[in-house]
């Protein structure tokens, strides 16, 4: 079963990499979204760069990235920690996607796709914090909080008690993809770095204004 285990895992991880948003740049508008706004390969630079009607279908494929392979893991009988596993590594792939030399996106969305399968009542709670985000202006922080408070929402809800792993791993994942930005340069000035590194984890992004960050244009 190991070697299933592990052939799943290496899908999910294949899968995951495939860069819908940076396509759907390229195939309508000729664009790479790895030079516009956050630089991330993600829906709202589709939404912002691309064309706002792009975000669904491209929405859906990303949270189908995680899903599949952690469906397919609890209808192989790998158990959950399996599915928890190749939905993680899926996202992994979609941050950190082979295809585009490891640039990706911030993984929301295979994260959603990958609760949907486990624990569907952390979709509306994630989209809640997600939703109350963008009536601030901001979602970057709640996105953060949401993940942070997943398992206390599982605990009251009672849902399943691996909630409380795949939440940590979704929590260092996003953790690592703020930090590591796309490998984006840091400021030389040592204050001025450390700045912007608190920036990336809470804000996602290393300067104050969202809205001049996300509308960057090359």
């Amino acid at each position: 079963m190991w070697i299933l285990s592990l052939l799943l895992i290496l899908t999910a991880y294949l899968l995951g990499s495939i860069p819908s948003a940076y396509l759907a740049g390229k195939w309508i508008k000729g664009i790479d979204l790895r030079q516009y706004g956050s630089g991330t390969i993600s829906g709202s630079m589709v939404w912002e760069h691309v064309t706002r009607w792009a975000v669904l279908p491209v929405g859906l494929f990303d949270l189908i990235k995680a899903a599949l392979p952690a469906w397919a893991s609890l209808q192989l009988g790998l158990g959950e920690p399996t599915a928890v596993a190749a939905g993680l590594v899926a996202t992994i792939g979609h941050n950190w996607p082979v295809y585009l030399g490891f640039t990706g996106g911030r993984g929301l969305s295979p994260f959603i796709g990958l609760l949907l399968v486990i624990f569907p009542w952390g979709f509306p709670f994630i989209l809640s914090f997600l939703a109350l985000g963008y009536l601030l202006g901001d979602s970057a922080p709640f996105a953060l909080a949401s993940l942070v408070l997943l398992p206390l929402f599982s605990h009251i809800v009672q849902g399943p008690p691996i909630i409380t792993w795949a939440a940590a791993g979704m929590v260092l994942v996003t953790i690592a993809k703020r930090l590591e930005a796309n490998r984006r340069p840091l400021p030389h000035n040592k204050q001025d770095r450390r700045a912007v590194l608190l920036r990336r984890i809470f804000l996602d992004r290393d300067i104050q204004s969202h809205q001049d960050w996300i509308r960057r244009q090359p």
